[in-house]
């Protein structure tokens, strides 16, 4: 028979080092379903664990967090303030089931009314999945986020995959202290954990948006996705959920260029190799990288480059990037999509190499540079006029919309050698 917890907590704190304040506030503040417990709770005896998830995408997902997402939620939704919030067709919003999943679970849409439903993707949301359904249903729809899994309302999950009871016996001693009982499952340790958000998404005219999954099954690969995206360091799982937001993009691309003259021009080849089993970028499909190359004079001044503005037109060779488009062929924001134009992203351990024709004329150092953007140029403009005219719009951190140094290599170029110019392996 299942005991609630409330009946133990004063004692197991005490012989477990937890705070008798702490107690008393976890009885008093104890929801009567795993999925409504606040993060808080975790954090007084995961206090590092904690700090790494607060930090993370897990836990600044929702709209209130990420204004990118924020931004897109209140322009394709509403606001995430507000109960009763339904889409243009009346549905429960879908990007709720992935960003805000414990107010998925009880259809609300205020995510203010409860800290678990403004957490995010929180502790209590990946220890409760207890079995992934798979992301098809029987009538053959996707289910997204919370509808993909099994929860349990009664138990967490331990990824060790050992039992851990609420209090200490003589017979099976509970450490460390968890306010509902603990389940082995090791599901948090393979890739199915990931996919229920993480695998497909579609809007709601079919185009997709998101395909990491596809990618990453496509690639055959047998290693989960926690071996990089929640390595042991010190002997405890990070939980820093490293992704497109952080320095993992700098570990998935390598470069390698070299430059050659030929008459009055310098041949500029530059290597690419994704070493990621998914695209690069994956993700949302206004993620992007792109290269920049540039000649620069004995003096140091730059006297030629690739493009001025920006490569998605004046060098379409040099963007990385899925390009969405409606039933007419003409690019469009994801939610207006049908189908996507082309995918110049680097797919699944793919190789290729990019060539450019510079004048050689005064030139004495060439620069190729890879650098990642969250958002292209339009989504930039968005979020910006969005930021001064909708108020409650998560702040924009600095740099956030900025393009970030990936690698990049650096050629010198001998004035009097009229054959090979230099070579120049990548540096991150």
């Amino acid at each position: 028979m299942y005991a609630h917890p409330f009946v133990y907590t004063v004692a197991v704190s005490v012989l477990f080092g937890c705070s008798l304040a702490w107690a008393q506030q976890v009885a008093q503040e104890m929801p009567d379903k795993p999925h409504q417990v606040s993060s808080a709770v975790c954090k007084t005896c995961h206090q590092r664990i904690y700090r790494q998830w607060e930090r993370s995408m897990h836990g600044q997902s929702t709209a209130l967090k990420d204004p990118i997402h924020g931004a897109f939620y209140r322009f394709v939704i509403g606001t995430p303030d507000q109960e009763g919030v339904r889409t243009k067709k009346g549905t429960y919003p879908v990007c709720l089931k992935c960003h805000a999943p414990a107010a998925a679970m009880d259809r609300k849409t205020d995510l203010t009314a409860l800290s678990a439903y403004e957490e995010g993707v929180n502790c209590i949301t990946c220890h409760t999945m207890r079995e992934y359904k798979g992301l098809k249903g029987p009538d053959g729809k996707l289910r997204y986020g919370v509808d993909a899994y099994v929860f349990s309302d009664t138990a967490l999950q331990a990824p060790s995959g050992r039992d851990y009871t609420i209090h200490p016996t003589g017979v099976k001693p509970s450490r460390p202290f968890h306010p509902f009982p603990m389940q082995g499952n090791t599901l948090l340790r393979t890739s199915a954990a990931c996919m229920g958000c993480h695998d497909q998404r579609v809007n709601f005219k079919g185009a997709p948006l998101c395909v990491t999954g596809k990618e990453y099954a496509k690639f055959g690969t047998f290693v989960p996705c926690q071996s990089c995206h929640m390595p042991k360091v010190g002997g405890l799982t990070d939980h820093s959920m490293a992704g497109g937001h952080g320095n993992m993009v700098k570990a998935g691309l390598v470069m390698h260029a070299t430059a050659k003259r030929s008459g009055d021009r310098l041949l500029v080849s530059v290597r690419l190799h994704n070493q990621l089993p998914h695209a690069y970028p994956t993700g949302a499909p206004f993620r992007n990288f792109f290269l920049r190359v540039t000649g620069y004079d004995e003096a140091g001044n730059a006297v030629w480059r690739n493009f001025k503005k920006h490569p998605m037109k004046e060098d379409p060779k040099s963007m990385f990037v899925v390009v969405l488009g409606d039933e007419n062929h003409k690019p469009v924001p994801p939610p207006k999509a049908t189908q996507v134009l082309k995918d110049t992203r680097m797919q699944p351990n793919e190789q290729r190499i990019v060539e450019y024709e510079i004048p050689a004329r005064n030139v004495r150092l060439v620069r190729v540079e890879a650098l990642y953007n969250l958002v292209l140029p339009p989504q930039i403009r968005m979020l910006k006029k969005m930021s001064r005219e909708v108020p409650d719009l998560p702040p924009i951190q600095e740099g956030l919309l900025d393009p970030k140094p990936v690698v990049f290599a650096e050629l010198e170029i001998p004035v009097a050698q009229a054959s090979a110019a230099g070579v120049g392996p990548g540096k991150p």
